[in-house]
């Protein structure tokens, strides 16, 4: 895929159609003013037996927003310059574009040789693309009108394709609209330059578009004019959608593969500037217009230094209005509305950024990110956000591989990656709050667990047991996960006051083990029901029900007594062999039997197991 950049009138359709023998402008409009206003496209076999396909752009300066629209996806740029007319106000755009949107990989063609000798128009226009860092591009001579150097420019257009990066076909689909339209019989169709992935009929994507997403069925593919059963990256495709009507996708808009790209609300990026100019983060409007793919979408821009710092190092906070499927190191363009100028190149640095609400986030914020290259790390975003699941990683451009591998090394659960400075942080933090709360209500030690999560500032409650499994292995295991809650691995004891209602319960029950103390007792002794929650779990009670307590070797106890009963006995023998009440009775018998120390008989007896 290779689109044509350079000023109106340069020849840029007119070389088109002389490589292909395609008419690119697609409206009579087009062709009666001699002026691209929209996105053409043709296709050609080169001498090597590739094929490339060209998006023609318009060159005029009301056009660049669909200029970017049509090079945004596309890896590599044919750009003209006419030899009569040489540099002129839209090859600088042009250019300061390409250069803003990372494009690396292209040709300069100067055209209309026929009428001036073209070397002054070459060296000028490459001088000009080195400013850009752009002056390695191989130029090239031509004119359209006599054919001369077409043959060469082919050679030169062969190499260039052959040196481009060859893209995953199994990597996940981001196509971005730069047409709609309806075909009778059809239904809609939408087109767009496919980088990598693969697109198939039958296959579900999703429509991302200002309103949201949404289901989009492939009815249909086409590639280079011809119907096929898939297309791969690059190519320019045309989808006929199922599901989908004219009015609910636009220019701009996104096939995706289900589930597999973020939505960005707020997004962090480095910004660069043009022409070797640096960026000054003190003269950045409020709002610009960022330009990503085929989108142009409003956005507020909030620097994360102080604006005149004299930081190099201009990192913004862009807030789109219109989420964007970005990951990181996707590149952008960032032009003023107002001036109609390019502002700045942008490289996605974070595309899930934490919000900025405290004092000094913001120059914090830039501090962390100062490292930050715009090539995903699986690592690095872990050691930054703490824990993050490792769906999301992927979703963020972290490739799958790494995401796997830093899995296989770091605590997690559910789906969760914890990093392994951020456990041990959290488990001293869980450590401390366990103790607060026990000082404060010794009754009831512990914390649930999503309160635990809440205390150690986790994401999920499923990371409390992943904190306290890792603490073990590091050997600072003051903290267990004892029913559901979570407690000092070493309990700090009970209140004084409690203890020695315990010590005179105990002898109450030595004396008589089967007469529980009745509420007047509890409440004579002050043992509410938090105090015999906390004396059961700490052994010393055993409650066969809320109201009814032993000591913890009842159940033996009972036993030994109930054996001199022979093989069989009744409820009656039971209570009066215990030397209690039913009251006490009937539950402790029914708590042997669930703990299958006791059966009842076929004629509503009781016998030992």
């Amino acid at each position: 895929m290779v689109c044509t950049a350079g000023h109106v009138d340069h020849g840029k359709s007119t070389l088109v159609r002389a490589l292909t023998g395609m008419e690119p402008d697609r409206f009579a409009e087009e062709r009666r003013r001699g002026m691209t206003i929209d996105l053409g496209f043709a296709w050609t076999t080169l001498p090597g037996g590739r094929t490339v396909a060209f998006v023609d752009v318009p060159g005029h300066e009301r056009f660049v927003t669909t200029m970017l629209a049509g090079a945004g996806p596309v890896p590599a740029v044919l750009f003209v310059v006419a030899a009569d007319e040489g540099w002129m106000p839209q090859s600088a755009e042009h250019a300061d574009a390409l250069e803003a949107i990372g494009v690396r990989h292209g040709l300069l063609v100067v055209t209309r040789s026929d009428l001036l000798e073209p070397e002054l128009a070459r060296d000028e226009a490459q001088d000009e693309l080195a400013a850009r860092g752009l002056g390695d591009w191989p130029a090239v001579c031509v004119s359209g009108a006599t054919g001369e150097g077409l043959d060469t420019l082919r050679t030169a257009l062969d190499e260039l394709v052959a040196a481009l990066p060859v893209p995953d076909p199994a990597a996940d689909v981001r196509l971005w609209v730069d047409r709609a339209f309806t075909i009778r019989g059809a239904g809609t169709v939408v087109t767009g330059t496919l980088p990598a992935g693969t697109v198939e009929v039958g296959r579900d994507l999703e429509l991302d578009t200002a309103d949201g997403r949404g289901p989009a069925g492939i009815r249909g593919v086409q590639t280079l004019g011809e119907a096929v059963p898939s297309a791969g990256g690059p190519a320019r495709v045309a989808v006929n959608l199922r599901g989908v009507t004219l009015d609910q996708v636009r220019r701009g808009d996104v096939l995706l593969t289900p589930g597999a790209w973020p939505r960005t609300a707020e997004t962090d990026v480095r910004l660069h500037g043009v022409r070797g100019r640096p960026v000054d983060p003190a003269a950045l409007p409020l709002e610009l217009t960022v330009h990503a793919g085929s989108s142009a979408v409003r956005a507020r821009v909030r620097p994360l230094v102080p604006a005149g710092d004299g930081a190099d190092d201009v990192l913004v906070r862009l807030r789109p209005d219109r989420s964007l499927p970005l990951r990181i190191g996707d590149r952008a363009v960032l032009r003023d509305p107002g001036s109609r100028r390019i502002v700045a190149g942008a490289t996605v640095l974070d595309v899930a950024p934490p919000a900025l609400r405290r004092r000094g986030a913001a120059a914090r914020r830039a501090a962390e990110l100062a490292g930050v290259t715009g090539v995903p790390d699986a690592g690095g975003e872990l050691a930054r956000r703490g824990a993050v699941r490792a769906s999301d990683l992927r979703a963020m451009g972290v490739p799958a591989t790494q995401v796997d591998a830093l899995g296989a090394r770091v605590p997690g659960a559910a789906g969760w990656l914890l990093d392994p400075d951020r456990a041990a942080e959290a488990a001293g933090a869980l450590a401390g709050a366990v103790a607060a709360h026990d000082r404060a209500d010794p009754l009831d030690p512990g914390l649930s667990t999503t309160a635990a999560r809440r205390a150690a500032g986790l994401p999920d409650v499923a990371l409390v047991e992943v904190v306290l499994a890792d603490a073990t292995r590091r050997g600072a295991d003051r903290l267990v996960l004892d029913g559901g809650r979570v407690r000092a691995a070493t309990p700090t004891g009970l209140p004084g006051p409690v203890r020695e209602a315990m010590a005179t319960l105990r002898a109450d029950l030595e004396a008589a083990p089967f007469v529980a103390p009745d509420a007047g007792r509890l409440a004579e002794l002050g043992l509410g029901s938090r105090a015999l929650a906390s004396l059961e779990r700490s052994g010393e009670l055993l409650r066969v029900t809320p109201d009814v307590v032993l000591l913890p070797d009842a159940e033996d106890r009972a036993l030994a007594r109930l054996r001199d009963l022979g093989a069989e006995f009744t409820l009656s023998q039971a209570r009066q062999a215990l030397d209690t009440t039913r009251r006490v009775a009937v539950p402790l018998l029914e708590l042997l039997a669930r703990r299958g120390r006791t059966e009842r008989t076929p004629d509503g007896g009781h016998r030992l197991r």
